[in-house]
């Protein structure tokens, strides 16, 4: 099968109500599924358009008062250790299914370039490795959270 073909194959199941597909041709066999896409949207009502403004100007007259003392909370708010991030925005799963055990947990000793857990963008599994030897202090975010670009994931000593 030609990669434009393939292109238009998954393209027309994109747009349809289909939820899968499997197509066969000359020994090629190809199996395109389709999950329920899940919509997100936030309601902005006029006390947290308020609460938005007023946090905007206040830091702007903080320094004035002490401007030691904002850096120095943003240091303590920075977690110690070795933090592994998201590399790409998505779904954080901890688990490779849902009836299946975390891939790791905290107090668990976990090596360099051991999967702990995976990341779902675009209907792509996309599994997250450690960057480090160590154990597991902290896991910062929940199973089927959404996570962005950079956001840390855990907290490894």
């Amino acid at each position: 099968m030609e990669f434009e073909n393939l292109l238009k194959l998954i393209q027309a199941v994109s747009d349809s109500e289909l939820t899968g597909l499997k197509y066969e041709e000359k020994g090629v066999k190809l199996h395109l599924t389709k999950e329920k896409e899940t919509i997100v949207t936030a309601l902005q009502t006029a006390e947290g358009a308020a609460a938005c403004a007023a946090a905007r100007t206040a830091p702007a007259q903080e320094p004035a008062q002490g401007g030691a003392e904002p850096a120095e909370d943003a240091a303590a708010a920075a977690p110690a250790g070795k933090i592994v991030k998201s590399p790409l925005v998505g779904t954080f799963y901890a688990a490779p299914a849902e009836d299946a055990d975390p891939y790791v947990a905290v107090g668990d000793t976990v090596k360099k370039g051991q999967v702990l857990a995976i990341v779902e963008a675009m209907k792509l599994m996309n599994e997250i490795e450690s960057d480090y030897d160590g154990t597991v202090e902290e896991v910062f975010v929940e199973n089927g959270q959404a996570v962005e670009y950079g956001q840390p994931l855990f907290r490894l000593s």
